[in-house]
């Protein structure tokens, strides 16, 4: 560790808030990661430091949502991924052309590799959005997330000792919506995105893995648990999703908001982002963010972008970093 991050570490102590904003522990856990975490080669080759388990709390109550002020996360950039998320999709050919760029670099590399041709990311994005056959050659991602959440695969027996392939697969996320209103006191809210059988055909297997909803007192919390956490470009989106998923299913289910718990399994600094670890240690959190949800559409797959209003966010400058692919 460089000798300006152990001074900025040490000049951040308790009397500074730690007990009034939930980022702290936030940055309490980069630096823990940082200054004693497990250094280790990783699948990216950049090489990482891990910790093993690790959890933040933030309490939904009043509209309140956990952006990290410490640094801008582009919420609406995260939110238009949830509700991708919601459609099943698993092509990048809708986030593209809403100008969303986070998924696009796994299929780009895979095109680079088979092509030989070094095509610019934006050239290959604009090219994904107006050739809908290249979109379907390229473009597409395998069976991540949404189509796991919504679609579920499903085999039935077809004679002779073979199965065949439902046409549709089992909708987690309107079941565990039904459940919610019919059970709420069940243990099975869960929505699951771990098809061991489809790993390999995914371009990244699912990080967010494991989503689990709770009703006490008439409020609804979501549990998530993450096998794996790059903390410093990665996690700011997921808080962030995972408390909007909570607080759109929360109004579904005409519960209110309880709480948003998320769970890292791996969770990890990559040795690239010393910059952007300095950085954002030596800040410190202020202010909080609100959401308001303008209407309530029919059902968990109807909501837009532009039901999504935020106040109250002010943060500090953006830290960029090369993500890891």
């Amino acid at each position: 560790m460089t000798e300006s991050l152990l001074e900025t570490a040490s000049t951040i102590a308790p009397s500074q808030g730690r007990d009034r904003h939930w980022e702290w522990q936030y940055l309490d856990l980069m630096r823990q990661i940082w200054e004693h975490g497990d250094e280790r080669v990783d699948r990216t080759g950049i090489g990482t430091r891990s910790i093993c388990g690790a959890t933040i709390r933030f309490d939904l109550s009043g509209g309140q949502m956990p952006l990290l002020t410490t640094k801008r996360v582009f919420w609406k950039t995260a939110s238009r991924e949830m509700l991708w998320f919601l459609t099943g999709e698993t092509n990048i050919r809708p986030l593209c052309a809403q100008g969303v760029e986070i998924w696009t670099d796994w299929p780009l590399d895979r095109y680079r590799k088979a092509t030989g041709e070094d095509i610019a990311r934006a050239d290959f994005s604009r090219r994904i959005v107006e050739d809908e056959g290249f979109a379907a050659e390229w473009g597409d991602l395998g069976p991540v997330y949404g189509k796991q959440w919504v679609d579920w695969p499903v085999y039935e027996p077809a004679g002779d000792g073979l199965y065949r392939k439902r046409a549709q697969g089992v909708n987690q996320v309107a079941e565990v919506i039904a459940s919610l209103r019919a059970n709420p006191g069940s243990r099975r809210h869960i929505i699951e995105g771990w098809n061991v059988a489809e790993l390999d055909a995914m371009a990244l297997p699912p990080c967010h893995k494991t989503y689990q909803f709770h009703v006490a007192n008439g409020r609804l919390s979501c549990i998530l648990y993450q096998r794996s956490c790059d903390l410093g470009l990665g996690f700011a989106f997921n808080m962030w999703s995972l408390a909007l998923l909570t607080r759109m299913f929360a109004q579904q289910c005409d519960l209110e908001p309880g709480e948003a718990v998320w769970m890292g399994g791996d969770v990890h600094l990559y040795l690239n982002h010393a910059s952007l670890v300095e950085e954002q240690l030596s800040r410190t959190p202020s202010g909080e963010a609100r959401l308001e949800i303008a209407r309530r559409p029919d059902s968990i797959f109807d909501y837009r972008i532009e039901d999504f209003t935020v106040s109250g966010y002010a943060p500090q400058g953006h830290i960029s970093a090369p993500v890891a692919v």
